[in-house]
């Protein structure tokens, strides 16, 4: 077993994004008995605060990411620190990162479906184009961040590349918060997979998010899931699961 913790942060406008980092950071540091943590989209400035996204983008190697490889680090565990607005040359996306235990990057995904159709991110963030799967104590480990939930051919390319286990970032809002929640259970059903989806609480930019944050076995079966605050969620993940699963009812097999 594989014991995970979703932080679902509470992001509003009470506070900067110094004060949202260094409050992530000390949750992080205080994690005991945990082997991966999730961190929830764009929390440094809130989803749908496009303006601190713009205004706030930062490297890859800037002081926000440097910051939380340095709370992996001393709390000894995998961090998917979330999504953050990442700054490269002239361009600014959406992008995933994953620490390991000591400190290192080891998998960074730029968001592909960005949300807000004519605005919203897609004026401030540039899509990405890469599809990326990577070796976590879940197995292999495909990324996914929000608004990608509604797209179930991404999570089909993602398990024809290998992946037994999806983890995502979001700042899913409360109006469309039964949409996650049936959404979360199919791309586990469909794809015989883990989900383990983090979502934002607290209300920012006017906008009240949805909680709720979610893990979801290779059944289909709800193992564990947050109410609408602030709170940490534990759940253990079986890795192997997936494939007793797989050999059992054999459904990925007679895709045509």
């Amino acid at each position: 077993m594989t014991r995970v913790a979703l932080i679902q942060l509470d992001v509003n406008d009470n506070d900067t994004p110094a004060m949202r980092v260094a409050h992530a950071a000390s949750l992080v540091e205080g994690l005991r008995d945990v082997e991966l943590a999730v961190l929830p989209e764009l929390w440094h400035v809130g989803a749908f605060d496009m303006v601190a996204a713009k205004e706030f983008a930062e490297p890859i190697d800037g002081a926000l990411v440097t910051r939380m490889c340095q709370a992996a680090r001393a709390a000894g565990i995998w961090l998917h620190m979330g999504s953050y607005a990442e700054l490269a040359g002239s361009l600014r996306h959406n992008t995933a990162v994953v620490i390991d235990p000591v400190g290192d990057v080891v998998a960074t995904y730029r968001k592909k479906y960005l949300f807000g159709w004519e605005g919203g991110e897609s004026t401030v963030m540039t899509a990405g184009e890469s599809l990326v799967v990577f070796p976590s104590p879940l197995g292999a480990t495909g990324l996914a961040t929000c608004y990608d939930l509604r797209f179930p051919e991404l999570f089909r390319r993602l398990v024809d590349s290998g992946t037994e286990a999806f983890l995502i970032a979001s700042g899913w809002p409360a109006e469309r918060i039964e949409h996650w929640s049936v959404l979360a259970r199919a791309r586990a059903i469909e794809n015989q997979a883990w989900v383990v989806a983090c979502n934002t609480a607290g209300t920012h930019a006017g906008v009240e998010m949805g909680g709720r944050s979610v893990v979801v076995d290779p059944l289909g079966v709800v193992v564990a899931e947050a109410g609408i605050g602030e709170e940490i969620l534990y759940a253990d993940v079986d890795p192997a699961a997936v494939r007793r699963w797989r050999m059992r009812f054999p459904a990925l097999t007679d895709r045509v």
